[in-house]
Order: C-alpha cells, then structure tokens, then sequence
C-alpha cells in the first residue's frame, strides 16, 4: 500500500502582470500610430509680442493674397496694382513667385465678414506651393 502523502498548497499572493503589460504596450503601438493622423492643420508663426509692424520695408519683397467679401482672390506684389485671379491659380502664381525668390513674405488679408473656411483653405493652398511662413495682416484699432 502506499500511502500517499497530500501537500497542501499554499495561496499566490502574486498577480501575473504579464498580459497586463502587453496590452499596455498594443495600446501605445496604436496611439503612436494614429496620434500624428490627427493633427492637421497649417503651419503659422504666430507673433509672440503685439502686433509690430513689419521690419523689412521692402514692398518688392511682399506677396499678398487678399480675400473679399464677395470670395474674390486678389494679388499684390510690390507696387503693382491688385491683380483678380481665380482660386485655382493662386498656388501656381505663388509657387513661381516663391521660386524666384524665395525670401518674399507672403502675407494674407482677408475682409472680416469672409468665412474663416475660407482664409483657411487659402493658407493651405499657400503652403503647398511653398510658403512655410505666412502671415495675416490687420489693422490697428
């Protein structure tokens, strides 16, 4: 006969971490991955003091693109008269400008009442033909 002997086993205190740990690390694979999806947007440098004039008085070096109230796009470089031109030409006409000279400082009035869907779209269309700076113009109060 053979007698046997029953150990008694003891509780675990422990908790496995494991698997808490790799779905941990599944969560921040995904939010790495889809975090930059989210931020879209146009690069702006935006002043860090109140608005000062501009210090380069240069108007040869000035590009800007005006949008009206009745969402008509105008251009103006230098001394030139302001110029109508379709939306669709805008980023051609800035993109040769830009090429150039690529120092010229694009600049964007938009009239108040326009929509700001509308200022936005202009800048994206600005930036893809090459303006990695642009700036707003306002007037004083």
């Amino acid at each position: 006969m053979q007698t046997s002997i029953r150990r008694k086993r003891k509780p675990v205190s422990e908790i496995n971490v494991v698997p808490y740990i790799d779905v941990m690390l599944v969560l921040l694979v995904i939010f790495m991955i889809t975090a930059p999806m989210l931020t879209q947007g146009v690069e702006v440098e935006l002043p860090k003091t109140p608005a000062d004039p501009v210090k380069n008085q240069n108007d040869n070096e000035h590009l800007i693109v005006s949008v009206d109230f009745d969402g008509q796009y105008f251009i103006e470089r230098g001394q030139d008269k302001p110029e109508p031109v379709k939306v669709s030409a805008v980023g051609s006409y800035v993109g040769k400008v830009l090429k150039q000279s690529p120092q010229t400082t694009v600049l964007v009035r938009g009239d108040k009442r326009v929509p700001y869907g509308t200022v936005v779209e202009l800048m994206t269309i600005l930036q893809k033909a090459g303006a990695t700076s642009v700036g707003l113009v306002t007037e004083a109060p």
